[in-house]
């Protein structure tokens, strides 16, 4: 009997798309991470379309993004006219956003499609960098609106198998996200940063942990050191929980490709291949 050849599984990949449109700017905060996404791409083989789960997208149920030609969304405010100007002209990928809507609702997730949705910054801001071109089509898939850990690990789950598909999977969020420390000048946060850094890292990237008990810790992030102070609220975390779904039956063990800080705070990047 003939071997069967284990697929090529494509790459998943947890980055930081930073302060709104700053990154392509020239803000000089984050020099360090465009630096990181332009290197990475040209790491990564060219994927036939691109997927991203966005954390400035939530619906009550998950919504994909199905149409021919998505417009810009300028989902930000209070930065300069060039903000508003910026465009990214990638193709949507109907097909293949009607193909993740069958894998989601095969896998009992209540699931539509969105011809209208257009592409916000944590799809266009780090693409921009990666893909400047734009000749790659994308989709988004949203986050849902109740914000549960296990069901954004279940809907990385349910959508797995195309990765077999050489479809690039992006959750586009920060491992640190507290507004208020960005901006204060008297709030030392780098002691609950670092905390709750060096607990996501080991968390996504140790060998001695089973993927149930990375899947559960992710599940339980809450109770990580500092988490409530790096996330009040978890919408940037929850994209790595979708990506961990995704790849946790292939890859389950990710690598850091990204450790350094972004507009004073450290902020990390995984790759699952």
């Amino acid at each position: 009997m003939a071997s069967q050849i284990s697929p090529v599984l494509s790459p998943v990949l947890f980055l930081p798309h930073g302060g709104g449109p700053l990154p392509i700017l020239g803000d000089k905060r984050h020099e360090k991470m465009v630096s990181f996404l332009r290197k990475i791409a040209s790491e990564l083989n060219e994927p036939s379309a691109i997927l991203v789960i966005s954390a400035h997208w939530e619906e009550e149920q998950a919504t994909i993004t199905s149409g021919n030609q998505p417009e810009i969304i300028y989902d930000y405010y209070g930065f300069p006219v060039e903000a508003y100007t910026i465009q990214y002209a990638a193709p949507g990928n109907p097909e293949l956003a009607k193909e993740i809507y069958t894998l989601l609702m095969a896998s009992d997730i209540p699931a539509r499609l969105d011809e209208q949705r257009g592409f916000d910054h944590g799809l266009f801001v780090p693409l921009k960098l990666m893909y400047p071109e734009g000749q790659i089509p994308c989709i988004q898939l949203s986050l849902l609106k109740n914000l549960d850990p296990a069901k954004h690990i279940a809907l990385g789950k349910a959508i797995a198998s195309i990765r077999e598909k050489n479809i690039l999977i992006i959750g586009s969020g920060m491992s640190f996200h507290n507004l208020k420390t960005f901006f204060s000048k008297e709030i030392d946060s780098s002691k609950e940063n670092e905390g709750f850094n060096h607990w996501l890292i080991e968390t996504c990237t140790r060998s001695d942990i089973s993927s149930e008990q990375r899947e559960q810790r992710l599940i339980e992030w809450e109770q990580a050191p500092f988490a409530r102070l790096c996330h009040p609220r978890e919408e940037h975390l929850l994209p790595l929980h979708v990506c961990f779904g995704t790849a946790c039956a292939g890859s389950p063990i990710a690598k850091v490709v990204f450790n350094d800080e972004i507009m004073g705070k450290k902020v990390t990047s995984f790759l699952w291949q």
